[in-house]
């Protein structure tokens, strides 16, 4: 009973904020992509810059759908896709499990809060020869340094919202007699996913950046070093393609994430 009164204030409080996951002006956001790629072509059509630093859209396309056909484009996606999964997945749980302790005990706080604003700033790829050192030029280090930049949005985004959940919404629940852990589960994460799922889709974005990078550095396959050897050999159509699967990735993930997030919302409410 106590639950079941906490979870109708909980929803009373947050009914506004599916709106703010919701996908508003499809045409608005299809036409910012076009725009980009008419000036893209554009520019390339008018050769102010040579077709080999910068070939136009539709030769982009026949060359990535050349690697589709080919499968070159797969071997190199499929080694990429794996450490970012298993990469983001370690990361943000970390993240998360590090940042509800923080959010609900000061001691935790005091503790966490230091070391996480002393080593955010460290860019994460500086940490990788030494990962290497430590675990290897396998995948090893490759997914620790992932992992390592997906811990600190989720930490920090779910730190500062949990521990900044409407006192009202606390203090209705512990007189409905709501227990610590119910106090966790049904009050300060439901207040806090539109805040968690923001952390986790920067965490993702983080994830892409790293992996291209760590794979230019310590890698022989994955989509940062077809990139990199793709450039080297000024194969620039092939290099767009890449940077162009990393966009797709991008929004694929984006969308995936808000997606969750308004069926949890959604589930939530109708709850």
């Amino acid at each position: 009973m106590a639950v079941e009164g906490a979870r109708e204030v909980i929803t009373l409080e947050a009914r506004p904020v599916p709106a703010l996951g919701a996908r508003r002006f499809p045409a608005v956001r299809a036409g910012s992509i076009l725009i980009v790629l008419l000036a893209w072509a554009a520019i390339a059509h008018s050769r102010v810059v040579p077709p080999v630093f910068l070939p136009g859209p539709a030769t982009v396309a026949r060359e990535l759908v050349r690697m589709i056909a080919t499968g070159e484009l797969w071997q190199s996606l499929a080694p990429s896709l794996g450490r970012i999964a298993l990469g983001f997945v370690v990361g943000s749980a970390a993240g998360f499990v590090v940042g509800i302790l923080a959010g609900v005990s000061r001691r935790a706080e005091a503790v966490a809060d230091p070391l996480i604003a002393a080593t955010y700033p460290i860019p994460k790829i500086a940490l990788l020869p030494l990962l290497i050192l430590w675990l290897g030029i396998g995948e090893a280090s490759k997914v620790a340094v992932i992992a390592i930049g997906a811990f600190f949005p989720v930490a920090i985004g779910t730190m500062s919202a949990v521990g900044e959940v409407d006192p009202l919404l606390l203090r209705a629940a512990e007189s409905l007699g709501a227990t610590p852990l119910q106090m966790i589960t049904k009050v300060r994460i439901p207040a806090s996913l539109p805040v968690i799922f923001a952390s986790l889709r920067l965490a993702a974005g983080m994830s892409l950046l790293l992996v291209v990078s760590a794979e230019m550095i310590a890698a022989t396959a994955g989509i940062g070093y077809l990139i990199l050897y793709a450039g080297d050999l000024l194969q620039t159509p092939r290099l767009l393609a890449g940077i162009a699967v990393l966009s797709v990735l991008g929004i694929l993930s984006t969308s995936g994430l808000q997606a969750v997030e308004r069926r949890l919302l959604r589930g939530r409410h109708l709850g």
